[in-house]
């Protein structure tokens, strides 16, 4: 089958990926669509170390083609957007409902591929770049068969994400201030988060003027190419600032706009090793930096309610779709991706 390697040097379709048949627990889906997100770039590029060679994607959509024993809540047929979150649903944190702070969920990549004889790891739990991948069966979540797979691809990861930080992370409430920076996939998800949410003033900051349109599309109520103008839209500063760039001067400006009480949530991934600087006494006065891993979701209930909020018209997924590609296009869309051409682009299979 073929699938998109990264053998450390370079990522390639290959079209001679052979997949081990679902465990107990594990569901086996047919990949229609899958999502390309910066996550995926960044292994490219060594922001998110990673062994190697593994198979790249992590935000898909599909078909249940198989499932292994014990599971019942998904049948062969059913059509199911895909979570990264291989939790174990057993321990304190899953038993809280916090399985994004579920520890065996992190760090431990499978390999249920080979090519050649050789296994190739998985990333994300997920590897969404295939025809054919396996997941735990929570992390399957059935969905409408109504929902445009290319659409409902991008729930379990930029939806999840950008909205989850908003609703479960910052619980914004209606009348609040948001302040946005970076309006790529994440970004624009935080944006109708804010919207569902209430706020009431919601503003864009994008270094590029031409994202504007889309910005208010998803809810923005006013657009700046920088934070500078931000104090004259909110004089006191905003309730809560969303970092989705993931660079560190950019995280100081956020907690330096700030209102009293205020709450910057970190989202945008630097690379490991950066350090941000800020000054201590812009804390005081009950502000917050909190840091947000995949939108505090949990993905069975959460995919479940965006799903709805989709079909009900309130949740924007078919717009948040720039362009679509061939999993044979792979490098042009990471290209794409990687000039910021697109909000996102989706790979079909």
């Amino acid at each position: 089958m073929k699938g998109v390697v990264f053998d450390g040097k370079q990522a390639q379709v290959v079209g001679d990926l052979e997949i081990r048949a679902p465990g107990p627990g594990e569901v086996l889906v047919a990949v229609a669509a899958a999502g390309l997100c910066h996550s995926d770039l960044s292994v490219i590029d060594g922001t998110i170390p990673f062994p190697v060679p593994v198979v790249l994607g992590h935000e898909g959509a599909g078909v249940v083609e198989a499932v292994g024993p014990g599971v019942g809540h998904v049948v062969p047929g059913d059509h199911v957007a895909l979570s990264t979150l291989a939790n174990c649903g057993v321990c304190a944190d899953c038993d809280r409902g916090r399985p994004t702070m579920c520890r065996k969920a992190i760090g431990r990549p499978g390999r249920p591929f080979s090519r050649g004889g050789r296994p190739l790891f998985q990333f994300a739990a997920n590897s969404a770049f295939a025809e054919l991948t396996i997941v735990k069966a929570v992390q399957a979540v059935r969905i409408p068969a109504d929902i445009p797979l290319t659409s409902a691809a991008l729930i379990g990861c930029g939806v999840l994400t950008g909205v989850g930080a908003v609703l479960n992370r910052a619980r914004v409430d209606r009348g609040e201030s948001v302040v946005v920076i970076g309006t790529g996939g994440i970004g624009l998800n935080v944006l109708q988060g804010a919207r569902i949410a209430g706020a009431s003033v919601i503003v864009a900051v994008d270094a590029n003027p031409a994202k504007e349109a889309v910005a208010r599309q998803f809810g923005a109520t006013a657009f700046l190419t920088s934070t500078e103008g931000v104090r004259e839209i909110l004089p006191t500063g905003a309730d809560h600032v969303f970092e989705c760039v993931g660079n560190t001067a950019l995280v100081r400006q956020a907690i330096e706009l700030l209102d009293r009480g205020g709450q910057a949530i970190l989202l945008g991934m630097p690379a490991p090793t950066a350090e941000a600087t800020f000054l201590p006494a812009a804390l005081f006065l009950d502000k917050s930096v909190l840091g947000c891993r995949y939108g505090s979701s949990r993905p069975q209930r959460d995919i479940a309610l965006y799903a709805e909020l989709y079909r009900q018209g309130r949740l924007l997924l078919d717009e948040l779709v720039t362009e679509t590609y061939p999993i044979e296009d792979f490098a042009k869309a990471a290209d794409d991706a990687h000039h910021g051409r697109v909000a996102r682009g989706v790979l079909t299979m």
